[in-house]
């Protein structure tokens, strides 16, 4: 087993039927640019009723048809917001969580510690989440997931990973393993993925892998190191 092996995400996903939501940090393999994306998908009408937005650089989640809308408390939030030299990326409002904590001169391990798994029994969605750190022309990223402890939900375990910047790898976390019933959370620490040059190729390889049937929206956005510049891709399944 090599323990160094960086996978092709389309590889690690490409006839999954549902690994939910999943966040990729990392740097493109000419060491010029920081990649972030955030893809989500959907089983239910409620959850397939979405779209990704973004407004001065900060991407919601929205209804597409609001009329439709049958409880919006898990599936609409701020899913990228950035705080100073931090990026922050989430599968939910502790986006906000994150946020509020940083302005405060606390961390994202401190925001995270007020916040668990989400109540949506029996399956107790994690909570993952994703902040890079831009300093002196380099990043550093860190990602967490919060878990349930045991089936019944009765007590939460938290993880943190923590990953300098190298060229060429990121690294990629979803909120399942597969579909299932309940659904089996992710396992273990996130994985080592390539991060390509351009990103349209990053957009294309994900958002092709994903699940025709489930895949609702991805965003990705790739940040020049040198110059602070931003490209963006956003790709919306419901139009």
């Amino acid at each position: 087993m090599d323990i160094y092996k960086i996978n092709d995400m389309a590889e690690l996903i490409t006839g999954n039927p549902y690994v939910g939501r999943g966040i990729v940090i990392g740097k493109s393999a000419d060491g010029k640019k920081a990649a972030v994306a955030y893809f989500i998908m959907g089983r239910s009408e409620n959850s397939r009723n979405r779209i990704f937005t973004e407004k001065n650089g900060e991407v919601f989640t929205e209804p597409f048809d609001a009329s439709k809308v049958q409880d919006p408390s898990l599936i609409i939030y701020a899913a990228i917001r950035q705080f100073e030299n931090n990026l922050i990326v989430t599968n939910g409002d502790q986006t906000d969580t994150i946020y509020d904590a940083l302005k405060d001169g606390h961390c994202m391990r401190c925001a995270l510690k007020t916040r668990e798994f989400e109540p949506d029994a029996p399956n107790f969605t994690p909570r993952i989440s994703g902040v890079a750190t831009f300093e002196n022309g380099d990043f550093t990223y860190e990602l967490s997931i919060l878990k349930s402890a045991d089936a019944a939900g009765t007590a939460c375990n938290r993880y943190l990973f923590s990953y300098p910047a190298l060229p060429g790898l990121g690294h990629f976390i979803h909120t399942y393993v597969t579909d299932g019933n309940p659904i089996p959370t992710f396992q273990g620490e996130p994985e080592r993925v390539m991060i390509p040059d351009s990103i349209d190729e990053m957009a294309e390889k994900l958002w092709n892998a994903l699940d025709e049937s489930n895949k609702i929206s991805l965003y990705v956005r790739y940040i020049d190191l040198a110059t602070g510049k931003t490209e963006n891709r956003m790709i919306n399944k419901n139009k």
